[in-house]
């Protein structure tokens, strides 16, 4: 298992709900298309579980 996640913003957050708005920030994806490396962690997880839909997950 792999101790860092990349994670892209594949889809737009117009029209989401304001929560998962507030999610994709909080993981600091700020435009489409944007990758970040964030810790293999629960916190991380549970976040990225809730808007599934408009990220995409790799191992790093």
């Amino acid at each position: 298992m792999a101790d860092k996640l990349k994670v892209t913003l594949i889809k737009s957050t117009i029209g989401a709900v304001p929560k998962h708005v507030k999610t994709v920030e909080a993981l600091g994806l700020t435009k489409l298309h944007k990758t970040v490396e964030l810790p293999n962690n629960d916190a991380t997880k549970g976040m990225i579980a809730q808007v599934r839909h408009l990220v995409k997950v790799e191992e790093a």
